[in-house]
């Protein structure tokens, strides 16, 4: 069973996420939190394996949830509840290697597989909060372009056909039927690229991808 804290300052979204998540067999919600502090505190107490975390919250915003999770549970995986266009500290949440993000009016099936992937150790970036992302960054440099271009040489062919799927926001199973092969080899694929590329996460990847053509 997949252990779940909701930490957001509106009632009502937390009970949303609460009544899609448990109509999931493999999902309960052992904790809620109305601000970044409690968050913390309760998915320490409760051991949860997945939080949920709205970027805005009171007392201690989600950022700094975050960041004290991973000190004080660094095996809990985080995924980041945002909006579009309304959170422009998302590109920190990367940084601090949140292992997913979900938008606050995505589909209930959406929100548990992010959940779901989260759990396994994989990152969740829907096409949606990719598409956010890159739309937040600024301008290449001619510098910054050529360190992508030399990391991305280090990928095979195939590699580098993969990490440009994942740079257009396609979840692995549509990346696995343009490709012809299965979900789990993506999957294997794409932990090979992260590697390979220093990168925390699919939307880090898909970043580098964008610096190379100059955008």
């Amino acid at each position: 069973m997949i252990r779940v804290l909701v930490a957001d300052d509106e009632p009502l979204i937390r009970a949303g996420i609460r009544t899609v998540l448990e109509s999931a067999p493999d999902i309960t919600v052992l904790a809620e939190a109305e601000n970044g502090r409690t968050a913390v505190a309760e998915a320490v107490r409760h051991c949860v394996d997945v939080a949920l975390i709205d970027l805005k919250m009171p007392v201690l915003d989600g950022l700094g949830a975050i960041e004290e999770l991973r000190r004080q549970a660094p095996e809990l995986r985080v995924v980041v509840l945002t909006s579009f266009g309304a959170e422009p500290n998302v590109l920190h949440a990367l940084q601090h290697r949140a292992a997913g993000f979900v938008l606050k009016n995505c589909t209930p099936d959406e929100l548990v597989r992010a959940v779901r992937a989260a759990y396994v150790g994989d990152a969740w970036l829907s096409p949606a909060v990719t598409r956010l992302v890159l739309a937040m960054v600024t301008p290449v440099t001619a510098r910054r372009r050529q360190d992508a271009g030399e990391r991305l040489r280090a990928l095979t062919s195939r590699e580098r056909e993969v990490v440009g799927l994942v740079a257009e926001g396609l979840p692995n199973a549509e990346i696995g039927r343009r490709l012809h092969m299965s979900e789990t080899t993506i999957k294997t694929y794409v932990s090979r690229i992260l590697t390979k590329l220093d990168c925390a996460n699919r939307v880090q990847a898909a970043l580098l991808v964008r610096d190379t053509e100059g955008r």
